[in-house]
């Protein structure tokens, strides 16, 4: 199937980052504790700061990718098949009563929607 194999791509690869990552925090935070710093330290804390804000810069992408495009294909979904639904549609009428449970579910949860 290929969403198993894109699955197990993006979690190797997400692992991966996740790794390098938790290589280059620590230096950082070395470097920023520290009270003096040699001429390449600071060149060096410059070039990671500046790169860390990149990467946070695409993870925020990447994240409100992810939230807009379920919240609203999954309310896209829902609203269709509730017209569905009200046109007397039994299947529509089964499926919209799945749907109202999943977002149930999620809202108590906590796991569909980013409450700020």
């Amino acid at each position: 199937m290929e969403f198993e194999k894109h699955k197990n791509t993006l979690n190797r690869e997400l692992d991966q980052f996740n790794e390098i990552l938790g290589q280059i925090l620590p230096r950082y935070v070395d470097l920023m504790q520290s009270k003096e710093l040699s001429e390449s330290e600071v060149q060096e804390l410059g070039q990671m700061e500046h790169y860390l804000i990149e990467v946070n810069g695409k993870i925020a992408e990447i994240k409100h990718k992810l939230d807009h495009d379920l919240f609203g294909e999954t309310l896209e979904v829902y609203y269709k098949t509730k017209e569905e639904a009200n046109k007397g549609d039994e299947r529509a009428i089964k499926r919209l009563e799945k749907l109202k449970k999943v977002f149930s579910n999620s809202i108590k949860g906590d796991t569909f929607f980013n409450w700020n």
